[in-house]
């Protein structure tokens, strides 16, 4: 497989095109099949160096980043805040060009700031790829989120996909949106009013504060998680309320089609916008997210970094 993107950056799936985010959707299945090896190991990015650069907190995205460069026998290194001189008051700029200067290919970063990634984009000549930029986008979620939709109901246009829950503060909502409305598919965004952003309207999106209507034929359930850490002010009565009305449980799953599927983007709060039966059900496809999120982290490292023909070769 010879494939390469004509871009140096991936900061978000607004701006991406629908065969850009086809050739990802197309290098991750073939790397599942790397994944399922006895060695799930091949030589496409050997003698490169990935940095990991977390602002913030992260377990999935930073270890399956971590994992699909690794897969890829890259090397890599791993940098966060609280063992690193941004401790001491060094700046972004700063920290990105020093480890330019130290030889890294590409830039995995996590940050706080909306826009930081677009920022390094333009300070260091290395590719970047954005992990999650405050309330922003979040776009190889978005795309990981895709490809276990593809594998289960073998297409994207024409599926009606309900997201549910905190959308104001959600990255992973924006990147969704982006990705499944450009590839053919009908999004609806539900929560409370306080939790839709504002301006909701101008975004190709249907939206609802009623979440048995906007559950109510649909073929897909992305449930995301409340984001307490982020509010800072009420934006619900009370987590048990909030359950109650938004809450996506078996009852309320039940108005979806009979062979929906159920996503979490994770960590999860059980008990809050996802019931443990829901969670742990027959319709849940959260684990294959997670698995997901190696095979399409690993497409985009190679399609950027320009692994060439030997992907497949171990």
């Amino acid at each position: 497989m010879e494939a390469k993107l004509s871009r140096k950056d991936i900061l978000g799936l607004q701006d991406m095109t629908q065969s850009e985010i086809q050739l990802i959707l197309d290098t991750a299945a073939s790397m599942k099949e790397i994944l399922a090896r006895p060695v799930k190991k091949v030589p496409a990015l050997r003698g490169k160096t990935i940095c990991t650069l977390f602002y913030e907190p992260s377990t999935r995205t930073r270890t399956s980043f971590e994992m699909a460069a690794k897969a890829l026998s890259a090397d890599v290194s791993s940098i966060s805040t609280a063992g690193s001189s941004v401790v001491k008051g060094e700046s972004l700029k700063d920290t990105l060009l020093t480890l330019q200067a130290m030889g890294i290919d590409a830039f995995i970063i996590r940050h706080q700031a909306g826009g930081a990634p677009h920022f390094a984009a333009r300070t260091v000549p290395s590719n970047v790829i954005n992990a999650g930029d405050d309330m922003h986008e979040h776009p190889s979620q978005g795309l990981l989120d895709m490809l276990t939709i593809l594998e289960n109901k073998k297409r994207l246009d024409g599926l009606v996909v309900t997201i549910v829950g905190d959308i104001t503060h959600s990255r992973v909502a924006r990147s969704n949106l982006w990705g499944l409305t450009k590839m053919g598919a009908t999004v609806r965004l539900a929560g409370p009013k306080t939790l839709l952003p504002p301006e909701v309207e101008k975004l190709p999106v249907e939206t609802y504060t009623n979440v048995d209507a906007a559950v109510e034929g649909a073929d897909v359930v992305n449930v995301l998680r409340i984001q307490l850490e982020r509010m800072n002010s009420g934006f619900f009565p009370s987590v048990r309320e909030y359950a109650r009305l938004f809450g996506i449980n078996k009852e309320r799953l039940r108005r979806a089609k009979p062979d929906v599927i159920v996503m979490h983007p994770g960590p999860m709060n059980r008990g809050i916008e996802i019931t443990p039966d829901v969670a742990d059900g027959e319709f849940s496809v959260i684990t294959d997210q997670v698995t997901n999120g190696v095979a399409v982290r690993m497409a985009l490292l190679y399609l950027l970094l320009g692994g060439g023909s030997n992907v497949g070769t171990a």
